[in-house]
């Protein structure tokens, strides 16, 4: 973000107010448009230590004005200050320390920037507390003084996501203000004074429903957003004196310490978790519907960050906590963030201010629009010159030139092309899936690639337990198919405690595997009561956090243990695990689970069977899903409260394997087979292993059973080895040679990579990366982060990216990706633009089936308000020729009855059923649509030419009077035959650029828009044929009384109609593809074809069982 500082000159603004004044306000328009350029005329540069007016270029190279406030802080705040902070504080007040201490701030998007004189920049305030470790959040649990928390509420503003819902006059005037709005008001008063006042009147009335609707539903959302947004409650905070206080929410500041009571409540902040565990429910942010159970901070002097492993000890702002354990007082936390800067603060803070979506579509619309532009200048050039000619007033000249640009330019266009998206959003919102962010439904109708998270998206979120095989020195045990069955000890206790399931009103609630797990041991869970001293004192005065007794049947001689410690799953580390005491608190033993290649690295190696990999290869490649557990004793007198994560997961003794059933879901092979014959790639990203990943692929059909895997291994540099790369061969795969795996015209092998070989490619291969990328099929043990990380690649190649996930460890990949889609109950959630109540894949060919319908129907509006403008364009332009013009209940029936309606129906279309492999384009300066274009346009003029000279050629034309100009010398021949072939041209373009196969339904079914066509079809040959006096004086139409002429106007109607639909056809099927011949054929601008086309010729990739290194091989290059 650069930031640019500039001082007002009091000359400047004086002289910008005489010419706002002098030029009756329309300066200060021009300043509301371009806000770069209201500063740089009032204005002048200075250094950021002195600036009052803030210029802001965002990453969007948007441009941006703020105003620098300034906070006088109280007497004292320096001193206490300089004790409590670092050097960036302090440098924030003394550089303003004079006779008053003060705070120069500026608010953006939201956030407040501080002034920080030794960085001679404004930085977040944030930056105040980024370097706290562990240690300084635990010396906030004495609580702050009053002294203390008045500062920083100054220094961090009140704790409020404060959206603002601006009054109706201030939103009225910004609407008016829109460009589109000011061509609106410029275009009516232009038609008053041309007194075409039925057309003027029926406009502004449009335009004031229009405006009011906007109005409306920009409140409406603004008050929807802010309702979910902002909320205050009265919390408990602890003084440094000891005592607790109730105060309001919004005085909460970071380093607060709450007491969060045992019912839990709804989080206004996010706050570190230092005492006591919490059950949240963070569906709201993530979209998984599933409680986290949160556990305290670990002490220590390891930097505390939200947004790593200690998301697990982090509670978040906006999320429910359903209940608190700690003892009678409940559960103690330690603020770390407020307002904009908590996690829900920084995803409304993207909804108000969503990145601006880098589409063709959009950006072509822009540059189309200058073409009409254009277009208009040069019908300006010719109507003056002909008006200038037929010596008509200056004024009357003016007005009707000015008349050539609204008829060229469709003030309507913007608002008619997004008629298509409103259709789609309302056709998906029936279907369960919901969106926030309509412009993306277009863009989904251009996703060339899917990636898909693989439990609870692929396959089903339950698992069943398969068996457990307990391991040793001596090598594994055979398969045990029961837990129940296992023999009192470590493996069948480890089972049973090491997990973060809780109780919620008696019944259990946690992660679906682990549920499974306890649920297979027949142990039940018990947790305190009250102050829960009866249970601490019964197992050795430890604090209890839970209890696991055995099964009273049977004659099980296993005891009762008790959890003292979680330390709980992270993805990032892959693992998880607990210290548990027996009664008395004897036998305290430390448990971990996670994936078996993390587990068993950190278990001695003596401890590790030999047949530890070809085991987890073999029930991996059966597609099961397989922990591994492992445990040790603890000193008996070591402080379990204050050990540390890394003491406990260390020098562990391998337990053994648990082994357990994923299924696919029914729905997953039919989706990606939808998707795969409709030339779309699915790419499988997960945390499982990677055997069992790729076994998941081949189930749901991302790989055939017949087609190659190739494992890609990369080794990171160390201190004794350089980093290397491997492809290879999967295990038991079907021997082939190098040149086998590659085929004409496409592949039959997919590359597969773990996560480990993805940072070591990224960091160490970068040239093989894109190649990699091309080929790769399965991504596993991905931490959340490396899922973020490989859709921007993906991205970087020009691929449009789709990624469906649960929400859980997908939400910065789901935003990341130009299509991201949660599976949850939710009806809308934050965490993606798109959210499906649908709990399997079977929403993405729909999704993108509806984006696809989208894209063809905006295209459809687009080209129909161009051609409809050129329509009007060409029949103005011929009749200011011959001195007249079409009149004003002629160009309200045209604009109104004929274009307004047609175009709002002829998005009411549905897709097609099936998803076709070509994807529709989204270019409006591709060949075909500017060819089609300039044919229609050169039809539309030969068509009003032919009638207009056919009705000068009739025996009985009569001149009309070349002594009076415009609607005065109405009815007369050439207006009338003119006008009724343009009403015909509206009604036939709109059935011509309204598309049906492959990508919606054909016309018929479109019901609405096909009666409204027959309908209109019916009127206008009506008023051919028979019009009536009536109509004729209303109208102001000439009535012929020769039918046979009549009948000839119907008829090249009828031409026109069968000649543009036929060349509309033709170019559909090719006809201008020559021009690219004789243009000579060009690369592709997308990366992933251009190095595809290279892949595809190359013999030599991938270099199968050959240990490369990062500038050992040959590269395949793109320019």
């Amino acid at each position: 973000m650069d930031v640019q500082g500039y001082k007002w000159v009091r000359w400047r603004v004086w002289l910008c107010r005489l010419g706002a004044a002098l030029s009756l306000g329309l300066l200060l328009i021009v300043f509301h448009w371009r806000p770069r350029l209201a500063v740089l005329a009032r204005c002048c540069s200075c250094p950021l230590a002195l600036a009052d007016i803030l210029l802001i270029r965002d990453s969007f190279n948007q441009h941006h004005v703020v105003e620098v406030l300034t906070e006088e802080m109280e007497d004292g705040s320096l001193e206490l200050l300089v004790e409590l902070e670092d050097n960036e504080c302090r440098d924030t007040v003394q550089l303003h320390k004079e006779e008053k201490t003060l705070l120069r701030y500026y608010l953006f998007e939201g956030l407040r920037y501080i002034w920080l004189a030794r960085k001679g920049a404004f930085c977040r305030v944030s930056v105040l507390d980024e370097n706290w470790t562990c240690k300084d959040l635990y010396d906030f649990q004495k609580g702050l003084s009053p002294l203390e928390q008045s500062v920083r509420r100054r220094m961090y503003g009140t704790n409020l996501i404060d959206v603002p819902v601006k009054p109706y006059i201030k939103l009225l005037f910004e609407e008016v203000l829109n460009p589109f709005y000011v061509f609106q008001v410029f275009s009516i008063a232009l038609w008053l004074s041309d007194e075409y006042y039925y057309y003027a009147v029926c406009i502004f009335i449009i335009s004031v429903f229009s405006i009011g609707l906007s109005l409306y539903e920009i409140r409406k959302q603004s008050i929807t957003l802010r309702n979910m947004a902002q909320f205050v409650i009265n919390v408990t905070v602890r003084r440094k004196s000891g005592a607790e206080e109730c105060v309001s929410s919004e005085e909460l500041v970071p380093g607060d310490c709450l007491v969060i009571p045992q019912e839990g409540l709804l989080l206004p902040c996010d706050a570190a978790l230092l005492a006591g565990e919490c059950l949240v429910n963070e569906s709201m942010l993530t979209g998984e519907s599933v409680p986290v159970l949160k556990t305290p901070l670990p002490t220590g002097e390891g930097r505390y960050s939200s947004e790593t492993e200690q998301r697990r000890h982090t509670l978040f702002c906006g999320t429910q906590l359903i209940q608190a354990k700690g003892g009678s007082s409940g559960a103690v936390a330690v603020v770390t963030s407020t307002g904009f800067f908590t996690a829900k603060g920084s995803l409304i803070s993207s909804i108000m201010h969503p990145q601006p979506i880098d589409f063709r579509f959009y950006q072509d619309s822009t540059k189309f629009l200058l073409i009409l532009g254009f277009v208009a200048l040069i019908g300006t050039i010719y109507s003056t010159v002909v008006l200038w000619r037929a010596n008509v007033t200056w004024l009357a000249l003016l007005i009707r030139s000015l008349d050539i640009v609204t008829i060229a330019v469709p003030p309507a266009l913007p608002a008619a092309i997004t008629t298509g998206t409103i259709y789609a959003q309302r056709r998906l919102k029936r279907k369960g899936i919901f969106c926030i962010s309509p412009p993306r439904i277009n863009v989904c109708g251009k996703v060339s690639v899917f990636c898909f998270d693989k439990t609870g998206t692929l396959t089903e979120e339950g698992l069943d337990v398969w068996g457990v095989m307990e391991g040793g020195t001596a090598g594994f045990s055979e398969l045990v198919p029961d837990p129940r069955l296992l023999a009192p000890g470590p493996m069948l206790s480890g089972l049973a405690c090491c997990h973060t399931v809780t109780l919620l009103q008696g019944q259990p609630l946690g992660d679906p595997l682990e549920l499974k797990m306890v649920e297979s041991t027949g142990w039940t869970l018990q947790e305190p009561e009250g102050d829960g001293k009866v249970l601490d004192a019964e197992f050795g005065g430890h604090r209890v956090l839970a209890v696991l007794k055995p099964p009273t049947q049977g004659t099980s001689t296993s005891e009762a243990v008790a959890i003292v410690r979680r330390f709980p799953f992270s993805s990032a580390l892959q693992r998880m695990s607990v210290v548990t005491v027996a009664r008395g608190g004897r036998s305290v033993l430390a448990f971990i689970k996670g994936s078996p290649e993390m587990v068993a690295s950190l278990c001695r190696a003596e401890t590790v069977p030999a047949q530890f990999s070809s085991e987890l290869s073999g029930f991996s490649s059966e597609g099961l899903r397989v922990l591994a557990l492992g445990y040790k004793p603890v000193d008996g007198s070591t402080d379990l409260r204050a050990i540390e994560r890394g003491e406990v997961e260390k020098d562990m003794r391998f337990l053994g394997l648990l082994i357990m059933k994923n299924l696919v879901k029914p729905e997953s092979a039919t989706v990606i087979n939808i998707l795969r014959m409709a030339n779309l790639r699915s790419v499988m990203v997960t945390g499982d292993n990677i055997l069992t990943a790729v076994n998941v692929a081949k189930g749901c059909g991302m790989v055939g059973f017949n087609e190659t895997v190739i494992f890609v291994n990369a080794t990171a540099q160390t201190a004794r080895s350089a980093p290397t790369l491997k492809f290879s061969l999967e295990e038991g795969g079907a021997s082939v040679t190098q040149t086998s795996i590659v085929t004409r015209g496409g592949f039959e092998y997919h590359l597969a990579i773990n996560g480990k070989s993805f940072a070591a490619l990224c960091n160490h291969f970068p040239e093989y990366l894109p190649k990699v990328l091309l080929r790769a099929t399965v991504f596993a043990r991905m931490a959340p982060d490396q899922k973020t990380q490989l859709v921007k690649e993906l991205q970087k190649l020009n691929y449009r990216v789709g990624m469906c996930g649960d929400g859980a460890n997908d939400c910065g990949a789901l935003r990341a990706a130009d299509v991201g889609v949660s599976l949850s109950e939710a009806e809308a959630s934050v965490a993606s633009p798109f959210t499906s109540k649908t709990e399997n894949i079977s929403c993405v060919p729909l999704l993108i089936r509806e984006g696809r319908c989208s894209l063809v129907t905006s295209f459809s509006l687009f080209r129909y308000m161009a051609t409809y403008s050129l329509i009007q364009f060409c029949s103005v332009l011929i009749l200011y020729t011959v001195k007249t013009n079409l009149g004003d209940l002629q160009f309200l029936y045209c604009d109104l009855v004929l274009a307004t309606l047609l175009a709002i129906v002829m998005g009411a279309g549905g897709p097609s059923k099936e998803l076709h492999p070509c994807r529709p384009s989204a270019s409006l300066l591709a060949l075909p649509v500017l060819g089609s274009l300039l044919i229609h346009t050169f039809m539309i003029v030969v068509g009003q030419l032919a009638v207009f000279f056919i009705t000068t050629s009739q025996d009985w034309y009569v001149p009309l009077n070349s002594t009076f100009f415009g609607s005065a010398n109405l009815p007369n021949m050439e207006n009338t035959s003119v006008f009724f072939l343009s009403a015909f041209q509206f009604i036939i373009m709109a059935v011509v650029v309204t598309k049906g196969y492959p990508h919606k339904k054909p016309i018929f079914f479109n019901w609405i828009f096909l009666c409204v066509l027959l309908v209109l079809f019916a009127v206008t040959t009506w008023l051919v044929l028979y019009p009536g006096p009536v109509v004729c004086r209303i109208l102001q139409l000439h009535d012929f009384l020769d039918m046979d002429f009549k009948m000839l106007l119907v008829a090249v109607a009828a031409l026109n109609f069968v000649i543009c639909f036929v060349a509309e056809v033709l170019v559909d099927r090719g006809l201008l593809n020559c021009f690219r011949f004789l243009r000579g054929r060009r690369q592709s601008k997308k990366q992933y074809k251009r190095i595809n086309a290279l892949l595809s010729e190359s013999l030599s990739w991938p270099p199968l069982d050959q240990t490369l290194s990062p500038t050992e091989h040959t590269v395949i290059q793109c320019s």
